[in-house]
C-alpha cells in the first residue's frame, strides 16, 4: 500500500515536470509561436477575470516620487523599470534627482507583458502629461527597448507625423538595457519568483500574482534573435533626441573575496581555485557584462559609446553589500544636469 501510494506521488511530481520540459522545449524552437500563445492567453485571462487582474494603483502609470515637488508638478523626468522589477529599482536615484531638483516621476507597467503593449500603455497615457514641459525618459533593463518602441514607432515614426501630442521628449538615458537582447530572459522564472516575495512582503500578494502583469510574451522579445528586436534595431532614431547608455560589469574580486578563496581553496585542498577564478573572470568579464545584460549588448550604432562602471544589473541603481551608493546615479545627475544646461545640442 505504502509502495503505490508513493509511486502515486511520484506520477504526480513527474508529470507535471515533464509537461514543463515539453514546453520549455517546444518553445526554445518555437519562440515567436510561444509569444503568441502567451499574448492570447492573457488577453483571455484578462476577459474572463477582469477583476482579478487588474493591478494595484500603486503599480500602473504614473508615479510621482519626488518629495519636493507636489504631485501636480509636471515631471522632469519619466523612470521605466524592467522585467519583473520587484519595485525599488528607482529609490536610490530617485531620492538623489529630487535633491539635486529634478522632479522624478516612474512610470509603472505590467512588466512581463509583450514589450510593445507597454509601449502602447505608455502612449495610451502619454497625453495626461503637461504637452508644454518636456521630459527626460529613463529606462533601466527592458524599460529602455519600452523607451525606443515609444519614440520610434508613436512619437517619431519613420514613415510620418506623431501618433500622439503631449510633452517632446529631450533625451533618453538607457541603463543596462540589452539593446541586441540578454539570453539571461530565459531564466525568467526566477524573477517572477523574486517579485512574488515582493507582492506577499507588500501585503498584495494572490493566486493572479503572476498573471496579471502578463504571461511572459517579453522573454521571447528580450531573447538576440527575437523579431521584436530586429524591427526596433532597423528603425531609425530622431536626430533631435540625445542618447546615453550606462552599462555594468562585474567587479574584480575584493580582497575579502580573494582572502576567501583562498580559504576556500586549502579547505578543499585545490589550491588553484583561486588563480582559475581569476582568470575565468577575466576571459568572461564583458561577456558577462552585469551578469544579465553582455557589454556588447549596449551600444547602439550613431549613439556615443556606452559608459561602462563596475557594478551588477540591479546594483548600478540599487545599493549591495559591496556598494553603498550604487555606480550608475552619479553618471545619471551629470547627464542631467548637462542637459539642464543645453550642453547636449549641437
Amino acid at each position: 500500500m505504502k509502495r503505490r501510494l508513493r509511486r502515486t506521488l511520484l506520477i504526480l511530481i513527474a508529470l507535471p515536470l515533464f509537461a514543463l520540459g515539453v514546453w520549455a522545449l517546444w518553445g526554445e524552437f518555437q519562440p515567436e509561436q510561444e509569444r503568441e500563445l502567451r499574448v492570447k492567453v492573457h488577453d483571455r485571462l484578462e476577459q474572463w477575470f477582469p477583476e482579478a487582474m487588474e493591478l494595484p494603483d500603486e503599480l500602473l502609470g504614473f508615479i510621482p516620487r519626488s518629495q519636493r515637488y507636489p504631485d501636480s508638478a509636471a515631471p522632469d523626468a519619466i523612470l521605466l523599470h524592467g522585467l519583473d522589477e520587484p519595485g525599488n529599482i528607482w529609490d536610490e536615484l530617485a531620492t538623489a534627482m529630487d535633491t539635486a531638483g529634478f522632479n522624478p516621476v516612474e512610470f509603472r507597467y505590467p512588466n512581463d507583458q509583450a514589450i510593445d503593449r507597454s509601449t502602447d500603455l505608455l502612449a495610451e497615457r502619454w497625453e495626461d502629461l503637461d504637452a508644454d514641459h518636456p521630459v527626460i525618459l529613463i529606462g533601466h533593463s527592458m524599460g529602455g527597448l519600452v523607451i525606443r518602441d515609444f519614440i520610434t514607432r508613436w512619437r517619431h515614426p519613420a514613415d510620418g507625423e506623431p501618433r500622439i501630442g503631449g510633452p517632446p521628449v529631450d533625451g533618453v538615458i538607457l541603463i543596462a538595457t540589452p539593446n541586441h537582447g540578454s539570453e539571461w530572459a530565459r531564466l525568467r522564472m526566477w524573477l517572477e519568483l523574486r517579485e512574488w516575495f515582493a507582492d506577499i512582503r507588500e501585503e498584495r500578494f494572490s493566486l493572479f500574482a503572476g498573471l496579471r502583469d502578463g504571461t511572459g510574451a517579453a522573454k521571447i522579445d528580450l531573447r538576440p534573435d527575437s523579431r521584436f528586436l530586429a524591427e526596433l534595431n532597423a528603425r531609425p532614431w530622431p536626430d533631435d533626441i540625445p542618447v546615453r547608455i550606462i552599462g555594468g560589469v562585474l567587479a574584480e574580486p575584493t580582497p575579502e573575496m580573494e582572502r576567501s578563496l583562498q580559504q576556500m581553496g586549502e579547505q578543499l585542498d585545490a589550491p588553484e581555485l583561486p588563480r582559475r577564478i581569476a582568470d575565468w573572470l577575466d576571459q568572461t568579464g564583458e561577456g558577462l557584462g552585469d551578469g544579465v545584460v553582455p557589454v556588447d549588448s549596449l551600444a547602439l550604432e550613431g549613439h556615443p559609446e556606452p559608459l561602462v562602471v563596475e557594478g551588477s544589473h540591479r546594483g548600478l541603481l540599487v545599493p549591495t553589500p559591496l556598494t553603498d551608493t550604487p555606480p550608475a546615479i552619479e553618471p545619471v545627475l551629470e547627464i542631467l544636469e548637462q542637459w539642464r544646461r543645453g550642453l547636449h545640442r549641437p
